[in-house]
């Protein structure tokens, strides 16, 4: 039988969570809002109870390793990698930048809101990085289609200055199947270990 992926993301205000196995997802639970992920526990014991699977079926772990939120990506990366501890199974990341970029159309770029006025953005030629939403536009082609939740925030901005921001809901939230197959794809996925573009806010506020 082929592995049964548990997959965990927390970057964003949508904590997400999934049960993955041959292309498939098996069961998905979700949770919104400023706290979402102090429940990623939670998230992952209801995503297996619907699907009437035990802790120990997990044969590896699935994570969002940011950029985003710096608690979000901290909880979500502590809580699968404790998982990964107890149940002795392999545990691997991938940015969110790249779950969103998978599953939008080709040549989209991923924005997540970073606050404090900027995104983190990713694209075909573009780097992850924390810039201005107005900044894409030196950067990207005009009608460039835009996903994520910074996507949403800053759409003002964006289609101000001839980016296009998607119509479907659902390319703007992280799906944790997607983040499943790319971690057992391997090409994009890396440590559990969280990535930053720039220092927390707490540590600007010090500077």
């Amino acid at each position: 039988m082929r592995p049964l992926v548990l997959a965990l993301d927390c970057a964003t205000s949508l904590a997400v969570c999934a049960l993955w196995r041959d292309d498939e997802v098996l069961a998905a639970r979700t949770s919104e809002g400023a706290r979402a992920a102090q429940g990623a526990l939670t998230l992952c014991d209801g995503a297996l109870a619907d699907a009437r699977l035990p802790r120990s079926a997990v044969d590896a772990i699935a994570v969002g390793r940011g950029p985003g939120s710096y608690t979000g990506v901290r909880v979500g990366l502590a809580t699968a990698r404790a998982l990964a501890f107890a149940l002795s199974v392999p545990c691997a990341g991938v940015s969110p930048l790249d779950v969103l970029r998978a599953g939008a159309p080709a040549g989209a770029c991923a924005i997540i809101d970073a606050r404090r006025g900027e995104v983190f953005a990713a694209a075909e030629g573009l780097s992850a990085q924390a810039l201005a939403p107005d900044g894409l536009a030196a950067q990207l082609a005009p009608g460039t289609v835009c996903v994520g939740d910074g996507a949403l925030r800053h759409a003002e901005t964006l289609e101000a200055v001839g980016l296009c921001v998607a119509g479907d809901e659902r390319l703007h939230r992280p799906d944790a199947g997607i983040l499943a197959r790319l971690v057992v794809a391997g090409g994009l996925a890396g440590p559990p270990e969280p990535l930053y573009l720039r220092p927390p806010d707490a540590v600007e506020r010090a500077a």
